[in-house]
This record gives C-alpha cells, structure tokens and sequence, in this order.
C-alpha cells in the first residue's frame, strides 16, 4: 500500500451472528475490471440466513466472508482495456460472475452456471466493503436520475423482473403473490410494469400487508400458517379476483404457500416458485396437473439490469419506498442494521450508506 493510500475494509462474517470490519486485500485490477467505490449496499434475506446460520440452503459459509451483494457505486479507476465507463461514472452492479464457457452460459441461461462466483455467496467475498474489484460488463452506468440507492435496489427487482419474464406477465394476466415481503413486493412492482391489471397479494402480516396496499396492490388477504385454513383462503382469494388467478408467484416456499398458489391458479394458469422456505415440499399437485396448471421456477435472474434501470428511470417502477431503514458503515451500525433486518417487521429493505 503506497503512503497516503486509505486501507479498503470490509463487513467480514466471522461467524454466527458475528461481523467485524476489517482490511480487505483486492484482487489486482484486470484489463477488463473496474475499482468501485461502494456507495449503496442493502441487505438481502440471503445475507440474514448467512448471518443467522452460516448458511443459505447448500451455501455454506466455511472461511470469513465479506458479505453483501445488493450494491452500487462510483467508478474509481478502470481497466486498460474498458471502453464502456470512466472514472466517475455511477453504476450499479450485478453480483455473478458466471464462467462463460458451459452450454448454459452458452445458451444464455448464466444464472444457472455451475461455476458462478456470486458476492456474498460462498466462498466468494461480498460488497459491503469501500472498494470492490469488478468485471466493467457487470456494471451498468446509472442515468442522472436514477439513485445510487435505486441503483443497489436493481438487485432485488433483478428476481422479480426475471419472475415475470419467465410467467410472461402481460396486461392480460391477473396475478396472486403469496409473501408481502421485500420479494413479494418487487414482484408485485414488476408485475404492474408489466401490465398486470389485478393484483392480489396474501401474507400472515398485517403490518407487511398494509405496506403493499399502500405500494399499489388491487386487494390484499391475511393467511395463517395452519395449512387446514387452505381451503377457506383459497375461496377468499379467487372471490377477491372475481376472475381466474392466471398466474401466482410464490415468494415465500412453504408447504402451505405452495399449496395455496396451486389450488387458487385458474385451469391452465401458471404457478412460479421464487421463496425458497422449505428445501422441500409436500404439495397437491397432481389435482394441479389435471387442470394443466404449469410449475415454474427461477433462480436469480439473467440479463435484468438494463430493463430495471429503464423501469426506474421512466418512473414505472419506483423502489424508493421499500427502503425503510438505513445505517452507516461502522461496526456497531453494521450489527445493528443485520438485527434490524433480520427481525422483518416494518423492516422491508435495510440499506448502507457508504
């Protein structure tokens, strides 16, 4: 480190419910990266079952870890072969890097790249740091408009934008959303920028409910946990429609909202799994199948940021009110920001100022 040249720290997750800023040594800068001065990171249910856990489904976290992958900031110096930024420019970052040689990368379908090197995810270091070495493809210029905070925001969109894709949301599809929380709401965002004209949104939260009344949901229907009560909600659900739910994105993957999305989705409706609550499921689907009811699923996104950065430039998409909660980026600010997140509630989306 040269004299007068600042030390780049990091949010390490040393362990369970344990993180400490430390020094973090960037990789050297590669002809086609750019240093990134990180100004905008928010916290994704990811990172709470990493900090909760030491774990996120088959991710587990082996070595300290920087964490954090929702992010975006200004360019501090780019690659000798970078053409597409300049010092200065604010971006916002997609997180994976993926291996570019597999037939899925191939066929376009990165996000499904077994060799994916994803911030945050391990063994791969995160963004909640002050700089950050990336891939200059992977970082999308932010108009003047558009926020460094709605730029990290691109990252959560990026599933429900990829979600609508993939159900192929139009302004003839009415849709259901099981999950009020910071997925469930993206998506109901990004389902109205498609076209949706209805849309109902279900949750045991009242609190997360009244959120999503205010954000633009049609009608809104609180549900237990007691899978007994599927029955009743789902008659509630499609007298709220008064029409055919066309398609229901799970946003939570539980038992009982997997089973609700199945047997509210109108015959030759679509069913998309986003949550991933339970590793696995006992659900009624053949009753499903008999009415040609299609199960879809995603995982992450692939080729959203421009559509997000669009969205929220012409205004069809506003996140600004799903940031609820912001901290700085000190030790005591970061444990405190991880246990705001992680207790939900009025929480939606908790993000750093950097």
């Amino acid at each position: 480190m040269e004299l007068g040249e600042e030390e780049n720290k990091a949010a390490w997750l040393l362990g369970v419910k344990t993180l400490k800023i430390q020094p973090y040594h960037l990789p050297p800068l590669g002809a086609q990266d750019v240093k990134v001065r990180m100004k905008a990171v928010g916290i994704c249910g990811s990172d709470i079952h990493h900090f909760k856990h030491m774990r996120c489904g088959n991710f587990i976290v082996k070595k300290p870890m920087v964490i954090g992958h929702e992010c975006a900031g200004t360019v501090e110096e780019v690659g000798s072969e970078v053409k597409s930024l300049q010092v200065g420019d604010r971006v916002a970052l997609e997180p994976g890097i993926s291996c570019s040689q597999c037939h899925l990368c191939k066929d376009g379908r990165y996000n499904l790249c077994r060799k994916m090197k994803f911030f945050g995810s391990p063994p791969t270091n995160g963004a909640l740091a002050n700089l950050v070495v990336h891939p200059a493809n992977l970082c999308f210029k932010l108009p003047d408009n558009v926020s460094l905070e709605e730029g990290a925001m691109c990252e959560p969109l990026s599933v429900g934008i990829h979600a609508c894709r993939r159900a192929k949301i139009s302004p003839q599809t009415k849709v259901l959303i099981m999950g009020a929380g910071p997925i469930g709401l993206v998506t109901m965002l990004a389902a109205r920028a498609f076209g949706a004209p209805k849309i109902i949104i279900a949750d045991i939260d009242d609190r997360r409910l009244s959120f999503a009344k205010d954000l633009g949901a049609d009608e809104i229907i609180q549900v237990s946990t007691n899978i007994q009560d599927v029955g009743e909600e789902v008659v509630k659900i499609q007298n709220a429609m008064g029409a055919n739910v066309d398609v229901s994105f799970d946003c939570v993957g539980f038992d009982k909202t997997m089973s609700t999305a199945l047997n509210a989705t109108g015959a030759g409706g679509k069913v998309c799994l986003v949550g991933m609550g339970q590793s696995e499921m006992a659900i009624p689907l053949t009753p499903a199948a008999a009415r040609e009811v299609d199960v879809i699923g995603i995982f992450r996104y692939r080729n959203t940021w421009p559509l997000c950065i669009e969205f929220l430039k012409s205004r069809k998409i506003d996140v600004k009110p799903l940031i609820t909660h912001r901290f700085k980026f000190t030790e005591e600010q970061v444990e405190e920001a991880f246990e705001t997140s992680a207790q939900g509630g009025n929480a939606i989306k908790v993000m750093f100022s950097l």
